[in-house]
């Protein structure tokens, strides 16, 4: 897979390889490609030396890490962490090491979180519907707007959102986008939309569009999961989901893991799409959300489900 801030994908490459066959000078092919002759140079060389196969991305990790950890010192804190449940700095203690190092590997290997570990067994819980649609978790994320030209985020601190996530009132004058957004629990298939607010006959028209949006790659939605929120308790959503046939659920008041899904779908949603380039106004980053979630639901591998797209599950 191409690194997605790469200049050239495999398929650029292949066409630099085309144009120095017909003749082309290397001067011409870089600036019609934008980049240097070494860079050229440099893939022709692998093509001549490789084929094909010297065109694609290499590895980046070093032939040598002579401060890494061996696999043994990895297995013993693996070992420490299932056995007693112990904390960073009690392995670190225990092995002599650093807590951060220890950390590290915990993070790793998944073994952060000691709520995630089954108390007897010590191994990863992960909890998910057997089907498609038996469940699907909603939420909204607010969002400051872009003004034309472009925002400040990756200049300045003027955007409404900075750090965690965290909202800030009043530090935008432009305005708010509400991402509605709904995934769904088996397959992680997920749906946005990008509207002016958060009011209840607004998540409940977005209730019926997510409904038809999942009808129609073959998702029959049985239940959804919320949060408290007003639009979710509103009047107008309750009768929504009624009338579709569509079964109710809320979180436990101040448990918002309980709603993990949508919670940790949005911060992809706001790393890979909402911030992750600057864009020059606000339709410009809207307008990239469909080809995003294109890529999200059938193309980008997801760790959970054996590094297969959503899509795969349906």
């Amino acid at each position: 897979m191409t690194h997605r801030n790469a200049k050239l994908t495999i398929y650029s490459r292949q066409l630099i390889i085309t144009r120095l066959g017909e003749g082309r000078s290397a001067a011409e092919v870089a600036e019609a490609a934008g980049i240097s002759r070494s860079t050229v140079y440099k893939w022709w060389r692998r093509w001549r030396e490789e084929g094909v196969g010297g065109l694609k991305d290499r590895s980046s990790r070093p032939q040598r890490s002579p401060h890494a950890l061996g696999e043994h010192v990895i297995a013993a804190i693996i070992r420490l962490r299932r056995e007693l449940g112990a904390g960073p700095h009690r392995i670190a203690w225990e092995l002599g090491l650093a807590a951060s190092t220890v950390y590290g590997i915990l993070r790793r290997a998944g073994l952060s979180v000691l709520a995630r570990l089954d108390r007897t067994t010590r191994q990863v819980q992960r909890y998910e519907r057997e089907r498609p649609g038996e469940l699907v978790h909603f939420d909204v994320k607010r969002v400051g707007k872009i003004p034309d030209g472009g925002g400040k985020r990756f200049f300045d601190v003027g955007w409404a959102e900075t750090g965690a996530g965290k909202n800030r009132p009043g530090r935008s004058r432009r305005g708010y986008d509400f991402l509605h957004v709904a995934i769904d629990d088996h397959s992680r298939y997920a749906y946005v939309e990008a509207l002016p607010d958060e009011k209840g006959p607004t998540a409940a028209a977005f209730l019926y569009r997510s409904v038809l949006a999942f009808a129609a790659v073959g998702i029959n939605v049985e239940r959804v999961l919320t949060d408290n929120g007003g639009c979710y308790r509103s009047a107008a959503f309750r009768d929504a989901a009624l009338e579709l046939g569509v079964g109710r659920r809320n979180i436990r008041p101040r448990h918002p893991q309980t709603n993990g899904k949508a919670e940790r779908f949005i911060k992809t949603l706001q790393a890979e799409w909402a911030y992750l380039r600057p864009y020059t106004s606000n339709q410009e980053r809207r307008d990239a959300l469909p080809p995003f979630l294109d890529h999200y639901n059938y193309a980008r591998p997801h760790t959970a489900i054996g590094n297969k797209p959503p899509a795969s599950r349906l």
